[in-house]
């Protein structure tokens, strides 16, 4: 109960940052990373972790010679991934999207097998929002998946304008009950 107060005070706190009331369900969770073929996969980045349940799925199944780098820019957020989760394949960044290329480059990181998006699509200025896609869809590697969750089909065309193949799946298992967009080049 109280990750769930904590939730709503981040949620009407920073609307910019936040885009739901409530915490992504385990369900969802499972549903978002299932694509991932975690046998072959080097590096996988997250935006928007929030309170990250979807950073844990994907740690509990990652081989140990993954690399996940998870991109929080919710200082409340980022200080309760840090504080309940120690794991040498993790970087928590208390950075934007914005920065992907930048991190991976930081870290000699050529392409990114996957990227997992919780980011709140609908509230972020679009200029922004170009920018975050963008720089994600490059950092990609070219058999790489970009994997976002949206509670709306809105992300859909800035999407499709991005990557040659766009696949949707609806899970009324969260609340608010999702789409999950899953790209490729």
């Amino acid at each position: 109960m109280a990750k769930q107060a904590s939730f709503i005070k981040e949620f009407f706190k920073a609307r910019r940052q936040v885009g739901a009331l409530a915490p992504s369900s385990k369900f969802l969770m499972k549903k978002m990373i299932k694509p991932i073929d975690f046998s072959t996969a080097k590096c996988i980045i997250e935006l928007g972790p929030g309170n990250g349940i979807f950073t844990k799925g994907i740690l509990e199944q990652m081989n140990s010679d993954c690399k996940l780098f998870s991109f929080e820019l919710n200082q409340s957020f980022y200080e309760q991934i840090k504080s309940e989760i120690n794991d040498h394949r993790l970087t928590l960044l208390n950075r934007s999207a914005e920065d992907i290329i930048s991190v991976i480059e930081e870290y000699g990181i050529e392409k990114v097998d996957y990227i997992v998006s919780s980011l709140p699509l609908t509230v972020i200025p679009s200029e922004i929002k170009t920018v975050i896609l963008d720089r994600a869809k490059n950092a990609l590697s070219d058999d790489g998946k970009y994997i976002q969750f949206q509670y709306t089909l809105n992300a859909k065309k800035l999407l499709e304008e991005r990557f040659s193949s766009v696949k949707i799946e609806f899970t009324a298992a969260n609340f608010p009950p999702a789409f999950i967009y899953q790209c490729s080049n």
